[in-house]
């Protein structure tokens, strides 16, 4: 179990960063001007989004329930466990928004400027903080 615990948190470590640059680079897509810097945009958020943050995210996944499956009783037996299952849940929404802004942003649809993609790029942050703390600590009521 514990190499599917160390692949689990390496596909975490990846699938955040994804999540952190992301944004970001919608920043710079807001911001550009003309098409050449948006085509590369384009290109960049693609490659991160469909080549390492999805794919990051579905091993994650995976390794995590098969981690919550092996002692399923033991962990669901916790409060700490639904809360911070409840904050991948929250996640998995931010991820497809991810993807539904990298669309409109492709499409040249996206209504949103770079200040909401500089507020959107700090979300991540606190669902970090909170599911490290959760499954660290395990705090009890």
């Amino acid at each position: 179990m514990l190499w599917i615990k160390a692949f689990h948190i390496i596909a975490i470590v990846t699938w955040f960063s994804g999540l952190f640059y992301l944004p970001r680079l919608f920043v710079y897509h807001a911001m550009s001007e003309d098409q050449i810097s948006r085509d590369r945009f384009v290109i960049m958020e693609r490659k991160l989004f469909w080549g390492i943050t999805t794919p990051s995210a579905i091993v994650a996944v995976l390794l995590g329930a098969w981690l919550l499956g092996s002692n399923w009783s033991y962990f669901m037996a916790w409060w700490w466990m639904h809360a911070k299952l409840g904050l991948v849940a929250l996640l998995l929404v931010y991820h497809f928004l991810c993807w539904r802004h990298l669309v409109q942003l492709r499409e040249g649809h996206s209504t949103r400027s770079h200040v909401y993609f500089r507020v959107f790029n700090e979300l991540p942050v606190f669902l970090l903080l909170g599911i490290v703390i959760l499954i660290v600590v395990k705090p009890t009521l």
